[in-house]
């Protein structure tokens, strides 16, 4: 039989991870035991959809502009305009969110000194400097405390990512696979959204079920032995992951649900699309979605490239907060925005650069929204050129530590672990990471 199996390339394990199950069987047949973590306190926030800006946005081009700094800082992007809130500027470059400013809160003073992609992910997405340990990122966090085993009935994973992992962002770290985020895969803006283990493309719902019934076939041997824990939970596994696909799950991913105006009104791009099914998630319950929105590493030719992108994140963000208004879901989901770190404001114009930004940690902006966050505020100031912080530090650990408080989780309390170390949800400032306090200003 093992002979049979091998021949049609069709053990159980394979078929699941190469055929239509894919990611959500693997997801769902995580064999970890759960970390025993405390309930939530109380939280004013429910859920989570943060914008990844992957590779590092500039401060200047975006939420801080400096529009007085001459040629060689703002290049051709230098225009500042007025929002919807007295005294706040943003880049003329976003006139669908300058017109959302009252909705969220700018933090120009964000700061870690770090140039290089993967630790700058890492310390913005856990408040930690990189030592022995390999820590959680705040999905994996909040799906520690607001998932499964704290009354979330969900019928996908409570840390989503649409649509890929990028670097250390998405890294669950020392809390083990259970906590990994269940990447979507596909493109939100192709009919239809090809989420991985759950909506195939080019194949049948009649086929998929053939599929199922060959590999009970070729898997007799397993069903014959009575009492085989692996392959009792492998089938109940894969049990779920089937009810994924033609259930709830395929009905939640399936935007023309939305119809043709809501989609257009986001942007018929991928950007646009993720945000859209970023709220879809939320509504349903599901605590943290990440919107991976890739392309901002802009070594050169930076603003041919910000010409194009600009416009789908103001239409796709400006969208996502009216929309979360609209349905009273802003009250209860925090948006986050940002990257790693920002871009160098000053420009290089020389060949080959054609214009180009670089990693920039010491200077960058951050966005929040919602979930308790005050909207229409600006904290911390930058220098005129926006090359150093003017007034108010803000490092990760402390944005972090103020989105824990809002959705309940103590993040001066123990972090379960599988291990078994005696570790906190955040490190304390002493503890070797810089801190300039928790953001009362901004709840």
């Amino acid at each position: 039989m093992e002979s049979q199996r091998r021949r049609h390339g069709m053990t159980r394990r394979a078929a699941l991870r190469r055929g239509v199950l894919g990611a959500a069987a693997l997801a769902l047949m995580n064999g970890e035991r759960p970390v025993a973590a405390a309930a939530p306190a109380n939280a004013r926030a429910k859920s989570v959809i943060q914008i990844w800006m992957w590779g590092g946005p500039s401060h200047l081009d975006t939420f801080d502009p400096k529009p007085d700094a001459g040629n060689d800082y703002c290049g051709p992007m230098g225009q500042a305009i007025a929002t919807n809130v007295d005294g706040i500027q943003i880049n003329a470059a976003l006139p669908q969110l300058a017109q959302q400013a009252d909705k969220y809160a700018i933090i120009r003073s964000m700061t870690h000194g770090v140039n290089a992609h993967e630790t700058a992910s890492y310390i913005v997405q856990t408040g930690r400097r990189p030592d022995r340990l390999v820590y959680p990122c705040v999905g994996a966090v909040v799906a520690l405390f607001k998932g499964y085993d704290h009354g979330y009935a969900g019928i996908v994973p409570p840390y989503v990512v649409l649509t890929e992992p990028q670097g250390r962002f998405s890294e669950a770290g020392l809390l083990g696979q259970r906590y990994k985020p269940f990447a979507t895969g596909g493109d939100p803006s192709r009919d239809p959204f090809v989420v991985e283990g759950i909506v195939a493309e080019g194949i049948s719902d009649d086929r998929q079920l053939a599929r199922r019934d060959l590999l009970h076939a070729l898997d007799s041997l397993g069903r014959a032995m009575p009492g085989n824990e692996p392959f009792a939970r492998l089938d109940a596994c894969e049990e779920n992951a089937y009810g994924l696909m033609f259930g709830e799950a395929r009905r939640l991913f399936d935007l023309n649900a939305e119809g043709g105006e809501m989609r257009d009104r986001y942007g018929r791009n991928t950007f646009g699309q993720s945000c859209l099914m970023a709220r879809r998630l939320v509504e349903a319950g599901v605590p943290y979605v990440t919107i991976n929105y890739k392309g901002w590493d802009t070594h050169k030719q930076h603003f041919e490239i910000m010409k194009r992108k600009l416009p789908e994140l103001d239409q796709g963000m400006a969208t996502l907060l009216q929309d979360l208004s609209d349905r009273g879901l802003l009250d209860s989901t925090i948006v986050w925005w940002g990257g790693e770190f920002g871009r160098s404001p000053k420009v290089e114009w020389g060949a080959p650069w054609n214009g180009r930004r670089q990693h920039y940690g010491a200077c960058f902006c951050s966005v929040v929204a919602g979930g308790g966050f005050k909207g229409g505020r600006v904290l911390g100031v930058s220098d005129a050129r926006g090359e150093e912080v003017a007034e108010r530090p803000v490092y990760p650990l402390d944005l972090i530590g103020t989105m824990y408080e809002l959705l309940g989780i103590d993040p001066d309390g123990p972090l379960p672990n599988p291990r078994g170390l005696e570790l906190r949800v955040l490190p304390e400032p002493g503890d070797g990471a810089p801190s300039g306090g928790r953001l009362r200003e901004l709840i």
